[in-house]
């Protein structure tokens, strides 16, 4: 008979009992000698149990597919509002795209990668001229300081094609302008001129709206009367 004298049982909730127990005498041999385990009666949460040999540094990691679904879940989060408000919309991408290759397919995931690109673009290139500006002390962004930065970020060629689109900018503006000023009305005018066009647009709508309702009312009527008159008929044939 074997005699093995225990230090002590630490018990530990949700974890089972845990033995330490003094090394056997040489006589014993290796078959004998007892391997302290741990309990199963109890629901193991995840997290990682070394055994309880001092000279064994093995963990094994147990994991809970609960707890895992839910790391998953937070660790991957979708994308926010912020960063569709700050994306250039998906319109003007999928009109430059199709004005450039017109007769080519392009999926959605390439179509995803160029709106990233040209929004990462932009932020630079606004960054750096927000920089241009703060130095030479100015409180607003101008054209210039936008092709500062474009020379400052290596971006040269494009200056070019951006005066080009300044210059026709300006003219389109310009051009409204002299128009408003030809028509010689005031801009108040103008704005009670448009509201009545307006309430003239809407009773227009709910007159044709009513007429509809009219027609519908007597044809629901004729529908009626229509048995009523097949019935009477039926009963001066039988009389």
């Amino acid at each position: 008979m074997l005699l093995v004298n225990y230090i002590g049982i630490s018990s530990q909730p949700g974890y089972g009992s845990k033995m330490s127990m003094i090394k056997p005498s040489n006589t014993m041999s290796d078959n004998d000698r007892l391997v302290p385990c741990c309990s199963t009666s109890n629901p193991m949460p995840s997290s990682s149990i070394t055994d309880s040999n001092p000279s064994c540094s093995k963990t094994t990691q147990i994991s809970n597919p609960n707890t895992s679904s839910l790391n998953e879940g937070c660790s991957n989060p979708g994308p926010s509002n912020e960063d569709e408000e700050l994306a250039l919309p998906r319109a003007s991408i999928n009109k430059m795209i199709k004005d450039a290759l017109p007769n080519i397919r392009v999926a959605n995931d390439v179509r995803e990668m160029i709106m990233n690109c040209c929004t990462e673009f932009i932020h630079l290139v606004a960054s750096e001229a927000n920089q241009v500006c703060m130095a030479q002390q100015k409180k607003t962004i101008n054209a210039e300081h936008l092709l500062i930065a474009l020379d400052h970020l290596g971006f040269g060629d494009y200056r070019a094609q951006a005066e080009e689109v300044g210059k026709d900018c300006q003219s389109k503006r310009r051009r409204q302008s002299t128009r408003l000023e030809n028509l010689g009305i005031p801009e108040e005018e103008l704005l009670r001129q448009q509201q009545e066009l307006f309430a003239k647009a809407r009773e227009e709508q709910m007159a044709q709206e009513q007429q509809q309702w009219q027609e519908l009312q007597a044809a629901a009527q004729r529908a009626a009367i229509k048995p009523k008159t097949e019935e009477s008929s039926d009963e001066d044939d039988y009389s």
